[in-house]
């Protein structure tokens, strides 16, 4: 049975591909997962790829990845990566690593976008390559 990769994706992320495109890219988040599950079984791994608008969901499953012994999470926490201390403690309750992925580049926007808790508590970081972040994040999870 193939590893699993759990990819998680929070607030507004069901949205891509119609919000802000300019920033954000044309893929939708099941175009996105289209190119995961195919890369993933080249990899000989599954993907379990989920999207909530709730903090509570995205805890909840990172400590599912650690009990369910994914091989690691691809996060990205949306806009709960510049506010959530509860994601944060989730990441370090865990000892499945946790990669952090944003299609944009938070460091070249606002202000308030430049500080990441995830980022803090995660092994890595893959940003600004729009939905290619995603796969880089993946080959990069193959190689823990």
């Amino acid at each position: 049975m193939p590893d699993t990769i759990y990819v998680l994706n929070g607030p507004n992320l069901n949205l891509l591909g119609l919000r802000e495109p300019e920033i954000y890219g044309h893929d939708t988040l099941d175009d996105i997962a289209g190119l995961l599950e195919d890369r993933a079984r080249e990899l000989d791994l599954s993907i379990d790829m989920r999207q909530s608008n709730h903090e509570g969901h995205l805890v909840d499953w990172l400590h599912e990845a650690q009990a369910e012994e994914a091989k690691a999470v691809l996060l990205n926490a949306g806009g709960f990566t510049h506010t959530s201390v509860a994601i944060h403690d989730a990441i370090k309750s865990v000892t499945t690593p946790v990669i952090e992925v944003h299609l944009s580049n938070p460091h070249r926007r606002e202000e308030f976008r430049h500080t990441s808790f995830v980022g803090r508590a995660a092994k890595g970081t893959i940003a600004g390559f729009g939905a290619l972040s995603y796969l880089l994040a993946l080959e990069a999870a193959a190689r823990i």
